[in-house]
């Protein structure tokens, strides 16, 4: 197409015939959510699901205000603010692609290194939730204790400058002093990071880090604001050139499109301090329990992320397509999510762990999503941490097979060396890159070596059962490369009768 419209507010009646737009006003529009981390999940998740109540005449005074808390979120404000906040979501469906721009979001908040603007107006009355997509790595968790970190730089100087906090939690701890200060009242503080017990991990980090400078606030935080747990799950690529391309081939000029499959889900816990948008209208569930939700989206879905992502970034598969569509790689995961993962997984109402497996297979499969494998794999010490090593333990415990784990943990250990299989270097891809890269050195003459990481594995080096799959699968890998080690776990599980 030829001729582009330039998205924004002016241009909404102009966009080709086939883009849903938006059918209320802007002007309709009053905030009621702050949401810090405007990545492409949030805008294809959370505002998704605002945007379609607002489409249906619902929740016109929830719109969402945008923040961030580092440096390079100031580049997506821009961005966004150019365009007046809207988004063209694509949904990537097999079947065919389709566009709709949403308007749930109506500004983004300068970001400054002292948070002053976000603290402000996260203190003002019409907020009653503020909401979060920070990544999992990004709530300062003691991976000894559970706890917070409170030796972690950042949380030391939000201790210490209250007024001028680095993090986000920081921030929003000083904007509930002053709601307190104020008589406002409380805010729902949401997570919506894949994180188990999001909401529990949340308060912890805003009540622990309040505690340190002012114990007082941190009981009336406790007290009187809500953290409810949440899963929340749909498959957002990256957003690069070629997405850009995409919305321009619907004819539209966007600056941050975001791609997404045809699937989302969004379970909720019931729990608003201050009142909440009924996101059950558009498709979300409200439930007592969302634990076993949690655990059968984590453990499955992103733990089998975790099992095929290190072996396609060492064989130069691009995207998680592909490696489902390699044949070695799909089996281990089916292998693996079977035999290694469901066991300890419980059902949820209309879902089986097996059926389950089948819709994770099913949308990892999808040829239109082109989900790089290197987005996958990023941040592996906080994702194998959460993910992959919660299964590992239980299998120790319950007797069940751990050998596939074993070999998904070499692997990554394999890719932290920083080369394919093919010699192609791999970019530094976790925060906490130097150190993995080092422990992956000294495993290459003693593979336990990668183990002895007890901020990701505990006390699993001293568990021989996993331990001896370890150094094996490791010792496999060396001799014969990622191909030769999952056939010979396929073949010894099949050899053991394992279904």
């Amino acid at each position: 197409m030829d001729e582009l419209t330039k998205l924004s507010l002016a241009t909404l009646g102009a966009l080709p015939a086939g883009v849903q737009v938006p059918t209320y006003a802007r002007a309709d529009l009053s905030p009621g959510i702050v949401h810090i981390g405007l990545g492409n999940f949030h805008r294809a998740h959370q505002a998704w699901y605002t945007h379609r109540l607002m489409q249906m005449g619902h929740a016109r005074d929830w719109a969402i205000i945008g923040a961030g808390v580092r440096a390079g979120d100031a580049a997506m404000r821009d961005r966004l603010l150019a365009q007046d906040c809207l988004t063209t979501l694509i949904e990537l469906d097999p079947s065919g692609k389709s566009a709709e721009v949403t308007g749930a979001m109506i500004d983004f908040l300068p970001v400054q290194a002292d948070n002053a603007a976000l603290i402000a107006r996260m203190a003002q009355p019409d907020i009653r939730i503020v909401s979060l997509t920070v990544t999992e790595g990004g709530y300062y968790i003691d991976a000894a204790t559970g706890g917070l970190d409170t030796t972690h730089p950042d949380i030391r100087h939000d201790a210490a400058n209250p007024q001028a906090p680095r993090t986000a939690f920081g921030a929003i701890v000083a904007a509930l002093a002053l709601r307190r200060a104020q008589g406002i009242g409380p805010f729902t503080g949401l997570c919506c990071d894949n994180l188990q017990s999001n909401g529990v991990i949340l308060r912890q980090s805003v009540v622990g880090l309040a505690r340190l400078s002012d114990p007082d606030l941190a009981d009336w935080i406790a007290q009187h604001c809500s953290f409810p747990n949440a899963m929340v799950d749909c498959i957002v690529p990256a957003t690069g050139p070629n997405e850009i391309a995409l919305a321009a081939r619907f004819g539209i000029a966007d600056q941050a499109p975001v791609t997404h499959e045809n699937f989302r889900q969004w379970v909720i816990e019931d729990d608003f301090c201050a009142g909440r948008p009924d996101w059950d209208r558009a498709g979300a569930t409200f439930a007592a329990d969302v634990h076993s939700h949690e655990v059968m989206k984590i453990r499955i879905l992103n733990g089998g992320h975790q099992v095929i992502c290190g072996a396609g970034e060492l064989l130069g598969l691009g995207t998680i397509a592909a490696t489902m569509a390699h044949p070695g790689i799909s089996a281990l995961f089916q292998r693996i999510a079977r035999d290694e993962i469901a066991p300890h997984v419980a059902a949820v109402p209309d879902q089986t762990p097996e059926s389950y497996i089948d819709l994770i297979a099913q949308r990892f499969a999808n040829p239109e999503i082109a989900d790089t494998t290197r987005r996958v794999a990023f941040d592996g010490s906080s994702r194998h941490a959460g993910f992959i090593v919660p299964s590992i333990r239980d299998g120790l415990a319950k007797g069940t097979p751990v050998d596939g784990l074993a070999l998904v943990s070499a692997i990554w250990a394999r890719y932290c060396l920083g080369r394919t299989e093919a010699g192609v270097d791999v970019a530094p891809n976790d925060p906490h890159w130097p150190a993995l890269q080092q422990t992956a050195r000294m495993a290459e003459t003693r593979p336990l070596a990668w183990l002895d990481q007890r901020q990701i594995y505990g006390d699993l080096k001293d568990a021989p059962r996993f331990a001896d799959a370890f150094d094996a699968a490791y010792r496999q890998l060396q001799t014969g490369g990622v191909e030769s080690a999952i056939t010979a776990l396929l073949a010894d599980q099949l050899a053991a009768g394992r279904h």
